[in-house]
């Protein structure tokens, strides 16, 4: 019953309409839903299922049903006639933890916040489930009260306190007591003895602990990074470096012929970088690394970037198109022929934008064929291709092959030099829709950087279709986002009127245990598309430069990095800080 409800309410709220409408009513509102809406939130909490309620939970602040977490706590806990608890305020102390054992915790998903001699009070996320409470009733021997919880707090909670054991007796063995001379004469002494086929085991379960580590903190990328005492171990979360609990300094030989083994790079080769891939099967999912080995003075270094392949295939709003944005670059996918640029820097989400394109065009009369250095994602119904550069297999060879296969639709992974660039116009000139993705500061600048290259203005103008820089912008943790009215100098830096938005509430993140007191979880995209005009085909023949360029498209209306990050500061997805730090650079 609920697989209808829930794609029947997924369609109405992703539509470009009601998103657009419920946007502009939380703007100017905020709070809770109006009444209509609430009949329609109760239809949508029925739907949860126990396999979909946090990304359920997620959408539904998406779409603008509710602006927070807690909303859906309330009106879970009113529709039930159940109490709501806030994680962040219980005291858990090992007593409380120890009412409910680790697999019992681990099995239902459930986190005990009290207890007496008679009762158990336990925080769960699917309070529909009626038999987990009768079976934990059973296995627990006492009477179970329910309290609602959001699914990925207990998560997150149940790691802490449950897998802490596991935790603890890995480090108490690796406790480092040794001088740092002693450590390498003992690395010296054991390589391939005895005692390193002792610690071995060890080893094994701390790389798999930080796998499972990385993944639980939403890590993009994985750094172990040797130095002279020892090795440090960072995640990048949100773009941003943590770093975490590193192992001691005589573990790192092992750790690091771990990781090249699973990567199946040359173990014994520590003198030249390394390319490898990991696939890992987690119990909720299947993940790939792409693994980056590189020799450095105190040993290898090596980066495992994490490709969730759950998450590659997204629509166009959930990698952060506005409304707007999406009107505009379904329209530019839509046309026959041409190239498509994203434009930005390594990290900014580029390839994932382009994947979500290739999504919207991926039907069997569609023939599509990607090039790409590495292919980081494989999807069903598109003709992938890995660049080999060591066989000559590069994409402007690539290119001209598979101009031979009749594509409708090419995917170039990047353009990086004259013969890839001419290719891809030379396609894009004969019937085939061309993306591709070029290193550059903002849209207009794409073109300046093909003339570079040694491409024909003229050419540049009747192939380039449109021209898109994104970057990404942390989001607003839902579990801290609080109201606020930011200083007037703070509006007027980001180029408006500050007496226009005084009465505005804008958004930020107090800090929270969910966010590690960042006030920042997840991360959204923010764009400037530049489609080309005859005006600006004119101005490019020309080789106009790139501020002029962007002068005469913001007048006929491109939104800029920073006008598209106002869009979402307004609607509370971001900060005014995180929009200025990302675009520094961007002049109105």
């Amino acid at each position: 019953m609920a697989d209808p409800i829930k794609k029947t309410l997924n369609n109405k709220y992703k539509s470009e309409e009601a998103a657009k409408a419920k946007n502009k009513d939380l703007v100017t509102r905020g709070g809770l839903p109006k009444a209509q809406d609430r009949a329609d939130l109760q239809k949508y909490m029925d739907a949860l299922g126990t396999e979909s309620a946090a990304r359920m939970q997620e959408e539904a602040i998406d779409t603008g049903l509710v602006t927070t977490k807690d909303e859906i706590l309330d009106q879970i806990a009113a529709d039930l006639g159940m109490e709501k608890v806030l994680l962040n305020k219980i005291e858990f102390t090992p007593d409380l933890i120890q009412q409910v054992p680790a697999n019992v915790a681990k099995k239902f998903g459930v986190l005990p916040v009290g207890y007496n001699d008679y009762e158990v009070e336990l925080a769960l996320s699917d309070p529909h489930n009626v038999q987990a409470l009768d079976d934990l009733a059973r296995v627990l021997g006492k009477n179970i009260r329910g309290r609602v919880a959001m699914q990925e707090d207990i998560e997150r909670l149940i790691k802490k306190f449950y897998d802490s054991d596991d935790v603890s007796n890995i480090y108490a063995g690796m406790t480092e007591t040794e001088e740092p001379a002693a450590a390498n004469r003992w690395e010296e002494l054991t390589v391939g003895g005895d005692k390193e086929q002792a610690e071995q085991p060890a080893v094994i379960k701390f790389v798999d602990l930080i796998f499972k580590q990385a993944v639980h903190e939403r890590a993009s990328d994985i750094h172990i990074e040797p130095h002279r005492f020892g090795v440090t171990i960072r995640f990048r979360i949100d773009g941003v470096l943590h770093e975490v609990p590193s192992p001691p300094r005589k573990w790192q030989n092992n750790i690091l012929s771990r990781l090249k083994v699973m990567s199946g790079m040359d173990l014994a080769e520590k003198r030249v970088p390394q390319d490898g891939r990991i696939r890992l099967s987690l119990p909720d999912k299947k993940l790939d690394l792409r693994v980056s080995s590189l020799p450095t003075i105190f040993g290898e270094s090596v980066v495992m970037r994490i490709l969730d392949q759950s998450q590659v295939m997204m629509g166009l709003q959930d990698v952060g198109f506005t409304e707007r944005s999406v009107s505009i670059f379904k329209r530019l996918i839509k046309q026959p022929n041409g190239v498509i640029l994203m434009t930005g820097p390594t990290g900014s989400g580029k390839t994932t934008t382009l994947y979500a394109a290739l999504g919207s065009l991926n039907t069997p009369e569609e023939k599509l064929v990607t090039l790409e250095d590495p292919v980081e994602y494989m999807i069903p119904g598109i003709n992938q291709i890995q660049i080999n550069h060591d066989i000559g297999l590069t994409f402007a060879a690539g290119l001209r092959a598979v101009l031979r296969q009749s594509p409708d639709v090419i995917l170039v992974g990047e353009i990086r030099d004259l013969e890839t660039a001419e290719n891809a116009i030379r396609a894009a000139l004969t019937g085939h829709l061309v993306f591709s993705t070029l290193h550059t500061n903002d849209a207009p600048s794409s073109t300046i950087r093909l003339i570079d290259m040694g491409i024909k203005p003229y050419l540049v103008a009747r192939s380039l279709q449109a021209a898109i820089a994104q970057r990404l912008v942390r989001r607003i943790c839902t579990g801290c986002k609080t109201a606020y009215h930011p200083p007037a100098e703070a509006i007027a830096e980001m180029g408006f009127d500050p007496e226009e938005f005084k009465n505005t509430d804008f958004f930020h993140g107090k800090g929270c245990e969910r966010c590690n007191q960042g006030g920042y979880r997840g991360r959204t995209a923010i764009h400037e598309i530049m489609v080309m005009d005859p005006d600006l085909r004119r101005r490019v023949i020309r080789s106009e430069s790139a501020s002029r360029l962007k002068k005469a498209a913001v007048a006929k209306g491109m939104f800029t990095l920073r006008r598209d990050g106002w869009e979402k500061i307004l609607r509370g997805q971001t900060t005014i800080e995180e929009v200025m730090r990302i675009t520094a650079a961007d002049e109105e």
